[in-house]
């Protein structure tokens, strides 16, 4: 019995604190509605995502992630979201040209994940729809009459049907600053990428935390192409917390939902080409349940946009199986 115990210790001490054997199942709601005057604009954005465990990865893409990435330990993800945006006068059957098209995207996304002790990459290829088939009228809509609210009234001018494609990589630094009390401080700056019909920018950003378990993942989930620490975390037998603040910035040369649909006419404002962000919120994770939640003020996204910097609210809350 002796020998065993002494035989097991040094296994235990060195497994690796990346490893993460455990499915993830994650939903993320983004809404306007704390926002006074909502449902224009981002109105809403909803996912259901899988992560899957550290080295479970069909050896394609771990071979193309290793190859570019070099060594670590990697995730694959799977999700499906949906994205709708509405004018201003969204009470109107024709808005202005002047106002932001309706416009809704569906897509399918397939993510690698590859950690280090001080690192997160996420590369993405997403396949998808944005017009009638995004069914944005319809979610939109139909939660409308469940609660008892009127219909926007003007989505038979929503931007057509089209396919979406979109690739986006995303790195995170994990920087520990040192601590406040009994409490960790971290720096997160990050940066990202983003190329299809859908998107066409480049983002740069930080987040610094305090908190306890900051080891634990590398920031909180957010729907593309919002800064996102992804789905991936590592569950504790106990619980750990942490709040958070950051900005970033995205150079945009390209937005089908602002640009209008390419190679064919179609509604259209004049995009501007940089957007700020600013962020914070807080994650508790318990067992094996994180919850999150974010604040997010942005800046406007085109020229003729009304109500200045434009507010909406990120949940998620992810289970390990």
């Amino acid at each position: 019995m002796t020998a065993a115990i002494l035989a097991t210790g040094p296994i235990a001490a060195m497994a690796d604190p990346l490893v993460d054997q455990n499915h993830t199942l994650t939903i993320n709601l983004e809404n306007d509605s704390t926002r006074p005057g909502s449902d224009n604009y981002y109105t809403s954005g909803e996912r259901i995502a899988y992560t899957s465990p550290t080295g479970q990865v069909p050896d394609y893409l771990a071979s193309f992630g290793h190859a570019l990435l070099g060594d670590g330990q990697q995730r694959f993800g799977l999700e499906l979201s949906q994205t709708i945006f509405t004018p201003y006068h969204d009470k109107l059957a024709d808005p202005p040209p002047s106002d932001r098209p309706y416009a809704a995207i569906l897509m399918g996304t397939l993510s690698l994940i590859q950690d280090t002790d001080s690192t997160r990459t996420a590369l993405g290829l997403g396949l998808g729809v944005i017009g009638p088939d995004a069914l944005g009228e319809q979610v939109q809509n139909g939660f409308h009459s469940l609660i008892g609210q009127g219909h926007l009234a003007g989505w038979d001018t929503q931007l057509g049907n089209q396919p979406v494609v979109e690739l986006s990589a995303d790195r995170i630094w994990r920087i520990p600053t040192g601590h406040i009390g009994s409490l960790d401080t971290d720096v997160l700056p990050a940066a990202g990428l983003g190329l299809g019909t859908f998107r066409i920018y480049g983002q740069a950003g930080a987040t610094v935390r305090v908190g306890q378990g900051l080891d634990m993942d590398f920031g909180v989930p957010r729907i593309h192409p919002g800064l996102t620490g992804t789905d991936a975390y590592l569950a504790t037998a106990g619980s750990t917390w942490y709040v958070f603040a950051g900005i970033d910035g995205q150079a945009v040369a390209w937005d089908e939902t602002l640009d209008g649909l390419p190679f064919t006419s179609s509604r259209h404002v004049s995009r501007l080409p940089l957007v700020g962000e600013g962020q914070m919120g807080f994650a508790v994770i318990l067992g094996g349940m994180r919850i999150t939640a974010t604040e997010v003020i942005q800046s406007n996204e085109f020229r003729s946009q009304a109500n200045g910097t434009f507010l909406f609210t990120s949940v998620a809350i992810s289970f390990k199986f």
